[in-house]
């Protein structure tokens, strides 16, 4: 399923330009600027197996760090720093990668 397919292709174009320089990623920032904060739960799930690239059932720090392209084809992969500052945001349990009731939380923040 696209991203375009939950989210608005427009809002989506506008978060991905905002955070276009590497190291000024905000997740609470770019949730609110796709929208996604105010999806409903099977939205979220819907994002978060789309970013599960793997389908382990977790978002882990390589899929991370590219996230951004997941919402679309022209976003850039996330810095070292960022990836590592967006997995420390979602990771409470500490098993270092994020499971699907992390992300839904992390989103809501």
């Amino acid at each position: 399923m696209a991203m375009k397919d939950i989210l608005k292709a427009d809002d989506i174009k506008k978060a991905i330009d905002a955070f276009k320089a590497a190291d000024t990623f905000d997740h609470k920032k770019f949730f609110e600027m796709v929208g996604l904060k105010t999806k409903s739960a099977d939205d979220l799930k819907k994002v978060f197996l789309a970013l599960d690239v793997d389908n382990s059932g977790f978002i882990e720090e390589e899929e991370l760090k590219f996230v951004l392209k997941g919402f679309a084809t022209g976003g850039r992969d996330l810095t070292d720093k960022e990836t590592k500052a967006f997995l420390h945001a979602a990771d409470k349990d500490g098993d270092g990668k994020i499971g699907m009731e992390e992300f839904a939380a992390l989103v809501r923040e």
